[in-house]
């Protein structure tokens, strides 16, 4: 029920998504659409009570609330940035808006991927309090073995994203010669949108 539920959330994720920018861009009516995305958060709420109606039902804990666990860490951390990150290329394709600027190379590319490491480790802490809190509701009535693991699984992603962001600070990524000055610039050059999540 609660792994039925998870991949219900995704893809339900993806079609509030898809419809909230196609009632946006191609049926020109912003406001239903921008109130389509502002339902996306309750599916993580449905989540996280399904989870806790589980748990308080005597299910045992297992690998099904870790996942739970990650998947609402990765949508507090990463789920506002995704959706805004699509409305950019949205407005650039189908309502002629500005072409959103890419990650960028050099300096520019290691602050994009710091910044990424940064929403890993926030999903990461929201996944491991989650996960705690189950541990202390469980007590000593249950086997909270999986939970734990689970709580070092998200440190290794997060330390797991720091080094890849660190590749990026030791070994620089280059502009290719024939890119252009808003190509080399990226996402630090401007205020605005990004081609890539940052």
């Amino acid at each position: 029920m609660l792994v039925t539920l998870i991949i219900a959330c995704e893809v339900g994720f993806w079609v509030l998504l898809t419809g909230g920018l196609a009632l946006r861009y191609l049926a020109k009516k912003p406001k239903p659409g921008a109130a389509v995305l502002l339902c996306e958060p309750l599916l993580e709420l449905t989540l996280l009570v399904a989870t806790t109606l589980d748990l308080r039902g005597g299910a045992e804990p297992d690998w099904k609330h870790g996942v739970a666990a990650l998947y609402l860490g990765y949508t507090v951390a990463y789920g506002h940035y995704t959706v805004k990150w699509l409305d950019g290329h949205a407005a650039h394709r189908l309502a002629g808006g500005p072409k959103p600027a890419g990650a960028g190379y050099g300096k520019a590319r290691a602050l994009h991927e710091w910044r990424l490491a940064g929403r890993t480790a926030l999903a990461a802490a929201v996944a491991i309090g989650l996960l705690q809190i189950a541990v202390w509701y469980v007590g000593g009535s249950g086997d909270t073995g999986s939970l734990r693991g689970w709580q070092l699984t998200a440190l290794r992603m997060t330390g797991i994203h720091a080094l890849i962001a660190a590749t990026y600070t030791l070994w620089p990524k280059k502009a290719p010669a024939d890119a252009g000055p808003r190509d080399r610039v990226g996402r630090s050059g401007q205020a605005g949108r990004s081609g890539q999540p940052g």
